[in-house]
């Protein structure tokens, strides 16, 4: 059992928000999804490892540590069809882009959207389309983050995941020395985005951990690093919030999306913000991205699933 939280750890809990980031296409897993669903649905709204989605298997795990009312969904209207069944159409704690515009505009307006409310909000982002074996040991490390990101209000935490191949379609970070004051955090020398095969086994052997994407930090710490890498798109949504939880917001976000290219936060923000990073190493958990169709077949072999879906399909 949990014990019960102290008066002054219920109110720093009052302000760590979670968003869970929904809104890709999923195209490259489009041929498999398509035969586990029968529609062109996108992987976060597919059973592809069990009887939940992928998405309701990342609320599960999110609301382990974070108040699902203080858990943000940020989807893309072109969805709709697909997630409203699950989180509804018109709930407060969706945001609604009217497309996929890439990772940066979806941190970015759920960021300030959770700041208009609390600007002393701790966030923490979650992918939806993540195999992680153990719920509750990956949450443990989420927790130790967010403490960490509660003493240190000036980083953004990163989880790293202890790699178990060279692999070379997922990004690598290199941590460097320990930050001053808390062993379990790591500074970060560099990124190393989908290296090739000798590239990865020498990132490997260095002690490089696989970029999970999960990061934790202060909604002002998150935002002072966009507004110093991707300036132009900050100030683009900055000067919507007014318009936030009015009539307006959903003609004003149509108008800036149209218009947006696709950001990557990763590339253009994450990579130029080194200085500004921490990192906690996650061991004793299976870790995958369900990028690609092998990564899923991999993903039911290590968990021992055999859905519905792969039974149809195997061969005889």
């Amino acid at each position: 059992m949990t014990r019960d939280q102290t008066p002054g750890e219920r109110i720093e809990r009052a302000h760590e928000w979670a968003v869970i980031l929904a809104g890709g296409d999923g195209t490259r897993l489009r041929p498999l999804t398509r035969k586990i669903s029968g529609d062109d649905r996108p992987k976060q709204f597919c059973a592809v490892l069990g009887r939940a989605t992928l998405l309701e298997e990342t609320e599960r795990r999110t609301a382990l540590e974070i108040a699902r009312e203080q858990t943000i969904y940020v989807v893309n209207r072109r969805h709709e069809a697909y997630y409203a069944p699950m989180l509804g159409s018109e709930s407060a704690n969706l945001i609604v882009q009217p497309c996929n515009r890439g990772t940066a505009p979806a941190i970015l307006y759920s960021l300030l959207r959770i700041a208009a409310v609390d600007p002393h909000a701790l966030v923490a982002f979650f992918p939806s389309d993540h195999y992680i074996s153990d719920n509750c040991r990956f949450m443990k490390h989420v927790r130790t983050a967010l403490d960490a990101a509660r003493r240190r209000p000036d980083l953004v935490v990163l989880l790293g995941v202890a790699p178990e191949s060279p692999e070379v379609e997922y990004g690598w970070i290199e941590p460097s020395g320990h930050i001053p004051g808390n062993r379990q955090l790591r500074a970060v020398r560099r990124f190393w985005e989908k290296p090739n095969h000798f590239t990865a086994q020498v990132l490997q052997l260095r002690g490089c951990l696989w970029n999970s994407f999960v990061m934790i930090a202060s909604a002002q710490a998150l935002l002072e690093i966009i507004h110093a890498t991707i300036p132009e798109l900050y100030r683009s949504f900055a000067a919507l919030t007014s318009l936030f939880g009015t009539s307006e917001e959903v003609a004003a976000i149509e108008t800036l999306y149209a218009g947006l290219k696709e950001i990557n936060f990763s590339h253009e923000v994450l990579t130029e913000s080194t200085q500004r990073l921490a990192l906690i190493e996650v061991t004793g958990v299976h870790w995958n991205d369900l990028g690609e169709p092998q990564r899923v077949m991999a993903s039911l072999t290590m968990a021992g699933l055999r859905p519905q879906w792969a039974k149809a399909t195997a061969p005889a």
